[in-house]
């Protein structure tokens, strides 16, 4: 069982580490039209565009997860609570400029836990964080104590055999 969540954690670890280089994992930022701040569409708009998209994972407010906004890009990310959905929508035309999945949530979710329950993100997770830091220094004690111990006697065996 320890085995399969050391390994699990380190696959999703290593799959996210790479979300910005693979854009199956997460769709790459677009660029919004050129504008400035002042040109930005207004977040009841953007509301109403999401919801106009007819995509499932967007029908009330309260499918909406987060709003993530990228200035320099001129773009919204619009991420559902459901099915790991996102939407990208220019922040100055208000246009919809993509429509995907966004993996590296889901990846998320399975390297903390929260993918299989609520209590074993909160507990089982951080119980596997000490009993794995605990089995480290245990692990690193049992290789360094025997050489300290054959350094030690070796000192004790070259100063008396003058």
């Amino acid at each position: 069982m320890v085995a399969a969540v050391v390994v699990t954690s380190s696959v999703t670890g290593f799959m996210l580490l790479l979300k910005k280089r693979v854009d199956w994992i997460q769709p790459p930022t677009l660029q919004g039209a050129p504008g400035v701040a002042e040109d930005f569409i207004t977040i009841e708009t953007l509301l109403d565009v999401v919801f106009a998209q007819d995509n499932p994972d967007f029908r009330v407010p309260g499918d909406i997860d987060r709003i993530d906004l990228r200035p320099a890009d001129r773009v919204f990310k619009v991420i559902s609570k459901h099915h790991y959905a996102e939407l990208q929508v220019c922040a100055v035309t208000g246009r919809v400029m993509s429509s995907g999945p966004r993996r590296s949530d889901l990846l998320e979710d399975i390297h903390d836990g929260s993918f299989w329950a609520g209590w074993w993100h909160d507990w089982a997770m951080p119980a596997f964080g000490v009993g794995l830091a605990f089995m480290t220094a245990s692990g690193l004690w049992l290789w360094i104590e025997p050489t300290l111990r054959r350094r030690k006697r070796r000192r004790g065996l070259g100063g008396s055999g003058g």
